[in-house]
């Protein structure tokens, strides 16, 4: 599966590349994220708890930053296991560009889910996958933005 959008914020592009390396802000921003931490090796370790369609888990992952080009963009590699529910991978390709007296957020997101919720359908796995990206997003904008102003 493959989405891939942007998203406009109203922060200076330092401050979005900041907030992004933030594990705090970011746990904050993931919806049904539990836990968020930055490991020894530069990974971040996470538990979330999600509902796709019928299937409700609580997943277990880490994601790894690679190809850091400071403060203009990176990829995030990553997977999670949701036990019998299922598991995922992907990565995200991010940029950052100054636009419009804020900051250009892009992104490309490829990610394969196996298990239970791989039978529910590409459907309904694309649009729930869609809405948590709104949902993150414009959680975030909302942190950075909130952050600027202070």
């Amino acid at each position: 599966m493959e989405m891939k959008s942007h998203q406009q914020i109203a922060a200076p592009l330092e401050r979005v590349w900041a907030a992004l390396n933030d594990p705090d802000l970011l746990r904050r921003c993931i919806p049904g994220c539990e836990t968020l931490e930055r490991l020894d090796t530069g990974e971040l370790a996470a538990t979330v708890v999600l509902k796709v369609g019928p299937v409700k888990a609580s997943f277990r992952g880490k994601v790894r930053f690679e190809n850091v080009v400071a403060p203009s963009s990176m990829t995030l590699v990553g997977e999670g296991s949701g036990g019998i529910a299922g598991h995922a991978r992907g990565s995200a390709n991010v940029t950052l560009a100054e636009n419009a007296g804020g900051t250009l957020l892009t992104y490309v997101v490829d990610a394969q889910v196996g298990g239970k919720i791989a039978q529910l359908g590409a459907r309904l796995i694309q649009s729930t996958s869609q809405k948590l990206a709104g949902e993150f997003f414009g959680n975030f904008e909302k942190q950075v933005a909130a952050a600027t102003v202070e």
